[in-house]
């Protein structure tokens, strides 16, 4: 791997744990030699990851919308901002320069950005790790929720598997570097007897 793509909250969330795991996050995977990809903003966790980063002598690539950049949400320190015309294009572009992605915690702006990336590698659009960086047990209740979805037939076992969850920074990391997902036999088809 060289890229992890990083979706994170435009704020920081109550408490400084949130803030600490993304500090974290940003540091480690400078250190580990491996370069950010992020929205691009400035603002909340997306700031601090990045900042963290760069501070580490990390590379940081921001990938923003024009619409907003030009709310001056972008981040002006990054080793290179990609401006693009939307937030399709965006994910998109992101996709081609992460070899992995992490969702930290954020809101549905974060949580569609993972689903959308989780959605492709059980499709078979990408085949790359997907995880949550569970900080401070907050995606508790999400997670509950798609071991529900396995429970009641609408996710398979092998489809759920696709999504690594780690509490800390170093684990999760450490879980999708040696990931290899395959995408299942026939991910749109309703057969848990496969």
């Amino acid at each position: 791997m060289e890229r992890i793509c990083v979706f994170a909250g435009s704020g920081t969330g109550k408490g400084p744990t949130y803030a600490e795991a993304a500090a974290a996050l940003g540091g480690l995977l400078a250190r580990r030699g491996l370069g950010v990809v992020f929205g691009g903003g400035h603002t909340g966790l997306m700031g601090v990851l990045a900042d963290a980063a760069l501070a580490a002598g990390g590379e940081v690539i921001g990938v923003i919308p024009e619409a907003l950049r030009d709310r001056e949400l972008a981040h002006e320190g990054l080793s290179r901002l990609e401006v693009v015309d939307s937030m399709h294009t965006r994910k998109a572009r992101m996709n081609d320069l992460a070899d992995a992605f992490i969702a930290l915690p954020g809101g549905v702006g974060t949580l569609e950005e993972l689903f959308e990336m989780f959605t492709w590698a059980q499709l078979g659009i990408h085949h790359k790790p997907c995880g949550l960086l569970n900080a401070g047990g907050y995606y508790d209740p999400l997670i509950r929720f798609l071991d529900d979805m396995v429970a009641a037939e609408f996710l398979r076992p092998d489809q759920r598997a696709l999504l690594e969850v780690a509490g800390e920074p170093a684990g999760l990391l450490d879980v999708l570097a040696g990931s290899r997902p395959q995408p299942p036999e026939r991910p749109w088809i309703r057969s848990w007897q496969t």
